[in-house]
């Protein structure tokens, strides 16, 4: 079973940074790079006038043989220090640890784990949570651990609690509510801040509850879709990544609703892991700064 991500040269180093918006934040970049002999192949950036804050994202490919990422490191980091420029170093074929947390709904993991094992998403999954025994079969058959933490409103923190223990001992960097349906508690988003990615779909907040595909339906509404974005505290208001949408008509049944529904739900949260997993996502504040691929 190959899990080889896909999309980038297999010698492509992406670097990450972000600093206060000011003079020189491009060519501290590229002339480094130039003078570690560094050859750039890909690189977006973004100022944002209005917080004052910039922001850029470059693949790169060594030409040396011999090159050292900490020395690399070390010496980039002298150079930011000017620009109180933050940044990252991802090595070629990184693939990021994730976790997902699941309810009973088997669309989106099974998206999920479809372009896992084709390579189509450079993550390891190292463990599938749930609050229901109903999908360990799926999981068994890609041969994932699969955690079973039953959930009550007695039982919340101590569940909780377990699931931080899993995150934890697998070293997850990231953790992908696919679709699962429990609300995480202030403690536990603020664990998970940045590191979590949450799918809904966009009918919230007007169709709120049981069935909303069915309450749309009885609407006449025109578009269906779905929003990928962060946890934070406030519920399905976390900051967005990625949203998709998909028309329907007038002869489409509650039951189109819902699987043109689940068609987009599980296009827009891949496309929002993949741009978290291949860093072209910014936080900034209550909003985020997407580079396209």
């Amino acid at each position: 079973m190959s899990h080889r991500s896909v999309g980038k040269s297999a010698d492509t180093w992406i670097l990450t940074a972000q600093c206060p918006s000011r003079l020189g934040t491009v060519d501290v970049v590229t002339r480094f790079l130039k003078e570690s002999r560094c050859y750039i192949t890909e690189q977006q950036s973004f100022d944002d006038h209005h917080g004052e804050r910039f922001f850029i994202r470059t693949e790169f490919r060594p030409l040396e043989p011999d090159f050292d990422a900490e020395v690399f490191q070390a010496a980039f980091a002298a150079r930011a220090a000017e620009f109180e420029m933050a940044f990252e170093l991802t090595a070629p074929d990184a693939r990021m640890p994730v976790v997902i947390m699941v309810s009973k709904a088997d669309h989106c993991l099974n998206d999920l784990l479809y372009r896992y094992r084709t390579g189509q998403l450079p993550i390891e999954i190292r463990a599938v949570v749930s609050n229901h025994p109903d999908l360990e079969p799926l999981a068994d058959w890609h041969g994932l651990p699969y955690y079973h933490f039953p959930i009550t409103a007695e039982t919340k923190a101590e569940q909780e609690a377990k699931v931080w223990q899993v995150v934890e001992e697998t070293g997850a960097e990231l953790v992908i509510l696919a679709r699962y349906m429990q609300v995480l508690s202030s403690d536990m988003c603020e664990k998970l801040s940045g590191r979590a990615i949450n799918i809904h779909h966009s009918l919230l907040p007007g169709f709120k509850g049981a069935k909303p595909y069915h309450q749309a339906f009885e609407k006449g509404v025109k578009l269906v879709g779905a929003t990928a974005h962060y946890i934070n505290d406030d519920l399905d208001e976390g900051p967005i990544i990625t949203q998709g949408v998909e028309p329907v008509g007038h002869a489409d049944s509650p039951e189109d609703l819902v699987a043109k529904g689940r068609d987009i739900e599980c296009l827009t949260l891949a496309r929002a892991v993949e741009a978290h997993v291949a860093r072209r996502v910014f936080l900034h504040g209550r909003r985020t700064v997407v580079f396209s691929r």
